[in-house]
């Protein structure tokens, strides 16, 4: 079945060349692949106007052309172009932020991982907020630095795939640290809860925040559910919550007992 927003943007409602593509990087990837036909009649736009589209996305990195259509870019190992996932799932990662938020309260120390659902988690932070952040993201500073407490950046090496610092540095950085609450995202829940990242570096670093973070929050569109990625770096057991923008999927639900909470912010 169809969501809302996939109804809308086929009754032409995608009003600007940058939103049909981001709608097109959503559907494709959503539906496995589509053809061109099935992309214009979806957006009501002419096949050659998809096929633009297509050859855009596809020079970016964004999905891969195929004859007559387009197929998502996902591999076991393989990291998505960090553009692509900034705009996937945009609206769903804007909700789960303004839920997340709610989990920051005044004087505490919070750590932010590198990711696109956390950056728009760190878009949500009040201005007003007297906290002491820490990240691992330069991308999330300009966002954090809003607010009227203390942002630090842990330092590391830079890696360009997901504009994140890791390494040597950053794990000492946290496994000298204490955080009230932190932050996680994830590339793949598996069916026996294990979470996992497609970089051992990464993987690292967040392991490291779950030890030493008091409260572990981990924000996550529910198409990460059934996703197995590179490396594990911890498990449902070990979070807190878990803030989502769909029902989690009837396999998954015995995952979640009484000390791990899961909210849809859906409804």
């Amino acid at each position: 079945m169809e969501s809302a927003n996939e109804r809308a943007r086929g009754c032409g409602l995608v009003s600007t060349p940058e939103q049909r593509r981001r709608s097109i990087t959503e559907l494709v990837t959503k539906h496995g692949g589509l053809s061109v036909e099935e992309l214009a009649s979806r957006l009501d736009v002419s096949p050659s106007t998809i096929r633009r589209d297509l050859g855009d996305l596809a020079d970016r990195n964004l999905i891969e052309r195929t004859h007559g259509g387009a197929v998502p870019l996902t591999n076991v190992g393989v990291e998505r172009a960090f553009d692509r996932r900034l705009v996937q799932d945009l609206d769903g990662k804007q909700a789960i932020a303004e839920r997340a938020v709610e989990e920051i309260h005044e004087g505490q120390v919070v750590f932010f991982d590198a990711g696109t659902t956390t950056m728009q988690v760190a878009k949500e932070v009040p201005d007003d907020s007297s906290t002491i952040i820490v990240t691992n993201s330069p991308l999330l500073l300009p966002e954090l630095s809003r607010a009227d407490g203390t942002v630090k950046l842990t330092g590391g090496e830079y890696r360009n795939e997901t504009k994140a610092l890791v390494g040597p540095t950053t794990e000492d950085y946290i496994r000298n640290s204490s955080f009230d609450v932190a932050f996680i995202g994830v590339n793949g829940i598996e069916p026996d809860g294990s979470l996992s990242a497609p970089n051992e570096s990464e993987a690292k670093i967040k392991q490291l925040a779950v030890e030493h973070a008091t409260r572990i929050v981990v924000v996550t569109t529910t198409e990460k559910f059934g996703e197995q990625s590179f490396r594990r770096f911890g498990s449902i057991a070990d979070i807190d919550l878990l803030i989502t923008d769909g029902r989690v999927p009837d396999e998954y639900r015995d995952l979640f007992d009484e000390t791990v909470l899961v909210e849809n912010v859906s409804g």
